[in-house]
């Protein structure tokens, strides 16, 4: 137990020191290559720190523990929206670029839906996961062409909020190499700290299916955790909540794609996480639409709320595996108390008047 828990440690410290390294490596890039802010956490960050949920997902399904496969990314994007998103409002509100609703919400959305529509027969196909590989590929390929009509601006509102460049972080591949460092220790990092805390969860018999959706989904979610908030403080919004967005949509098209074409018959979806996980991951993706439009900013109170809805979440699976006996009463005050409060503010916020500050 104290070598699990001393693997932990280390690999929190790890994923620490790659965040720093990759935000400011990935910044540097960014105006040194002509790549929009926005799209470098989109892609570079989102893509580099999701490598953990690919490399755990890919290797389940190698193993045949499906459930962790899918229970990954499914709770991982929960928690990413929910938990990563909230926590980085409470250290500042973000501000949320045009992009980000106009476009990038949407086409996470979009893949939760289509996700879903995949998966109502019980089984991600060996084909229909190639198909979603496929749009992972498209949807890079129109980013990065995208990003070239817009670049001087962004890059000029982006540079001013940078601190001063050390003399060796002029050079391109310095930027690169902290780039590299920061996913090589964040990958690193984040498969100490999930095989600490599988092992604990294996101890205490929970199921495969409520180990991917909780603990592995979270600590291969570290990661961004580590480089949303460090983002967040630094003052570099659009990397926060891009990375969050960006990682969903890697999460969806390239993890479960990739998993289930490795997969030999593909990726079996129980009827649990397909009844109600799976709900939540879209109701999370939902629920950004809302707070993004009202004035682009995600203000602490909201992030406050996206938290005490992934604790709350939590508290329900663990509930469930245990058949509690206070699991009933639990859902009811949700169902009846929780839930409609929130439906409520977000109608009174989205009738607020839209420049009105908070």
């Amino acid at each position: 137990m104290i070598q699990q828990l001393l693997l932990f440690l280390l690999g929190l410290a790890a994923l620490i020191a790659g965040a720093e390294a990759l935000v400011r490596g990935a910044s540097r890039l960014a105006l040194s290559l002509g790549i929009s802010p926005l799209v470098v956490g989109l892609t570079i960050v989102a893509f580099g720190t999701s490598s953990p949920e690919l490399a755990v997902s890919v290797g389940a399904a190698f193993d045949g523990r499906t459930d962790i496969a899918v229970g990954n990314v499914v709770g991982s994007n929960i928690f990413n929206v929910l938990f990563i998103l909230g926590v980085s409002a409470l250290i500042a509100p973000l501000i949320v670029h045009t992009q980000l609703i106009r476009q990038e919400v949407p086409i996470m959305l979009g893949a939760s839906l289509v996700l879903l529509a995949l998966g109502l027969d019980g089984r991600l196909q060996r084909i229909e996961a190639a198909f979603l590989f496929t749009l992972l590929i498209a949807y890079t390929v129109f980013l990065v062409w995208q990003s070239r009509k817009q670049t001087q601006n962004a890059a000029d509102d982006f540079e001013k909020n940078l601190k001063p460049l050390t003399r060796w972080e002029r050079y391109p591949v310095m930027q690169l190499a902290l780039v590299a460092v920061g996913l090589g220790l964040l990958v690193l990092g984040a498969g100490w700290l999930v095989d600490a805390a599988v092992a604990f969860a294996q101890s205490l018999g929970v199921s495969d299916l409520v180990i991917g959706l909780t603990i592995v989904a979270a600590g291969t979610s570290m990661p961004e955790v580590a480089a949303s908030i460090a983002a967040a403080i630094k003052g570099e919004r659009d990397i926060a909540v891009g990375n969050v967005v960006g990682s969903n949509t890697f999460n969806i098209l390239g993890c479960l794609g990739l998993s289930g074409v490795v997969a030999t018959d593909g990726l079996p979806i129980s009827a649990p996480l397909l009844n109600f996980d799976v709900w939540i991951m879209i109701a999370s993706a939902l629920a950004c639409l809302p707070i993004f439009l009202t004035d682009r900013r995600i203000a602490r109170w909201e992030g406050a709320i996206f938290v005490a809805y992934y604790v709350a979440y939590t508290a329900y699976l663990v509930l469930a595996a245990q058949q509690h006996d206070v699991l009933p009463a639990y859902s009811k005050v949700m169902l009846s108390f929780v839930i409609p409060l929130t439906i409520v503010t977000v109608i009174a916020v989205l009738l607020r008047a839209p420049g009105e500050q908070r």
